[in-house]
């Protein structure tokens, strides 16, 4: 299992999000922008992803890091500074 694996079959599983992975083969970044995820906790968030990727889970992916946006939540993360410098 790859990073591209990983990408591809959540993004067959939730169809319309866009994510981002990154890892070293064993352990594994996941990044998820999804609009279906507005009004759902960070648990069910995560439920949707975990059950995009089945049985991956219980053997192919040893360790996953996941972060879930909405759409919106993701635009003001990436337009928030993030090197502000004092004067």
């Amino acid at each position: 299992m790859n990073e591209d694996d990983i990408k591809k079959m959540i993004e067959e599983g939730l169809a319309g999000s866009q994510v981002i992975v990154s890892g070293d083969g064993t352990h594994f970044e996941a990044t998820v922008i999804y609009k279906d995820f507005a009004g759902k906790s960070m648990l069910e968030q995560h439920r949707l992803v975990y059950g995009a990727l089945g049985n991956s889970m219980q053997g192919a992916i040893h360790a996953l890091s996941i972060r879930t946006y909405t759409p919106q939540d993701w635009n003001k993360l990436i337009k928030t500074p993030t090197n502000i410098q004092s004067s």
